[in-house]
């Protein structure tokens, strides 16, 4: 069932048709007649069958800022259970399309068209610009009792959702990539949505994406084509962005091995925790090995909105989109260009403000690094704000 849906869908792309982004005669999406292609990466929407006017504001906003020809969403559009809502909706107080019974047993079909809801509430807002969107599914989808299969046929209702299965693995997961193609009709770039289930990329998984990768390099003559890695859940590697220091230090966070912070000679951005740096994952070996993948970008823990270059590889965190958990909101634009794809513009935004007061507002975000004062004084009162900052984070990480 699963793959015939799979095939199904797939059939259904050649009647997709958008301008600038997707070739209805070839049944990929194409780079625009100028040479550009624009992706806009959104994640955790993470809302329920009320979904937040802020969250659905800022939805809206991304696509109109960043006029994209693509859509990728890296999970959690949905949030399973959580006592108390923060986002201001319809419903105050409830969060999550969980429902169950006396006995603490999901109520499958109840839960489900409460999901079917708060998918329809994001999606349809996409609907109404007509840009085509992919899925890389998160934990939180995986929370409501409902299959790959189950997915796609909700997934299978909206016109210009683009998701399919082409993985074997076990795991029940929704793996798959997308092309884009230039203007000789040569694929020139791939989207890959890697499905990271409850807690993250299985072996099998990670073989499948090696096997799938060597056989398109095969088809294009032996060279690689260039491509964005879109998960939910991060792959280790990204504590490789994080470099050792003193609890004082400007930017300190704690780990389980001591204190890091983000090495601003290959990152920037804002991060809220810390990441153990010196560790390689199987899947980060199997990019390396391809040699396609020229970036990895992640959602999932929501407050974390920075990037930066590992081993030739970008690696990067993009803010969430749910309003019943703090901020930082946000979104990630890039823009691809035909001629130079390697070097692609990477911008993110911030969101703030209400859109019920008409405060909201849109602003990209700067890579500013840490510095220390020059000033002794200045130096010496930083030292004690970083301690304070340094102690919330080893409370932060105990929990």
């Amino acid at each position: 069932m699963k793959k015939l849906l799979c095939v199904l869908l797939a059939a259904a792309l050649l009647l997709v048709s958008s301008p600038a982004a997707f070739a209805a005669d070839t049944g990929a999406f194409a780079f625009r007649a100028d040479g550009s292609f624009t992706v806009l990466q959104l994640t955790d929407t993470q809302d329920d069958h009320y979904p937040a006017w802020d969250m659905l504001n800022l939805v809206r906003r991304a696509v109109e800022t960043a006029d994209p020809d693509l859509i990728v969403f890296t999970g959690d559009l949905v949030e399973d259970t959580r006592v108390g809502d923060v986002g201001v909706d319809a419903m105050p107080g409830l969060e999550g399309v969980a429902v169950k019974d006396i006995r603490g047993n999901l109520d499958v079909a109840k839960t489900r068209a409460n999901v079917e809801a708060a998918v329809d509430a994001v999606f349809s807002v996409l609907e109404e610009y007509g840009v085509p969107y992919v899925i890389a599914l998160g934990n939180n989808d995986r929370k409501v009792g409902l299959s790959a299969a189950d997915w796609l046929e909700i997934f299978s209702k909206y016109p210009h959702c683009v998701a399919f299965d082409e993985s074997p693995d076990a795991a029940d997961g929704l793996d798959y990539h997308v092309a884009v193609k230039g203007t000789d009709g040569a694929d020139k770039f791939n989207i890959w949505l890697m499905d990271t289930g409850l807690g993250g990329i299985s072996d099998a998984q990670v073989d499948w994406y090696r096997e799938t990768s060597k056989a398109i390099t095969e088809q294009n003559g032996g060279t690689p084509v260039p491509a964005l890695a879109f998960q939910h859940i991060q792959v280790a590697d990204i504590g490789n962005l994080f470099e050792r220091c003193e609890a004082s230090d400007e930017g300190a966070r704690r780990v389980d091995s001591g204190w890091v912070r983000l090495n601003k000679n290959i990152a920037g951005g804002y991060n809220f925790y810390g990441y153990e740096p010196g560790r390689t994952s199987y899947e980060f070996t199997a990019w390396k090995e391809c040699g396609d993948v020229i970036g990895a970008f992640f959602g999932h823990q929501h407050v974390e909105g920075f990037s930066g270059v590992w081993q030739g590889i970008e690696l990067g965190f993009t803010y969430g989109c749910e309003m019943a958990k703090t901020g930082p909101y946000g979104f990630r634009v890039f823009t691809l260009h035909e001629d130079d794809i390697t070097h692609y513009g990477n911008v993110l935004y911030s969101y703030a403000g209400y859109v019920k007061l008409g405060t909201d507002t849109v602003t990209p975000e700067e890579n500013k690094p840490y510095e220390t004062p020059s000033n002794r004084f200045l130096a010496f009162f930083a030292k004690i704000r970083n301690l304070f900052y340094s102690l919330f984070s080893a409370i932060v990480h105990l929990f």
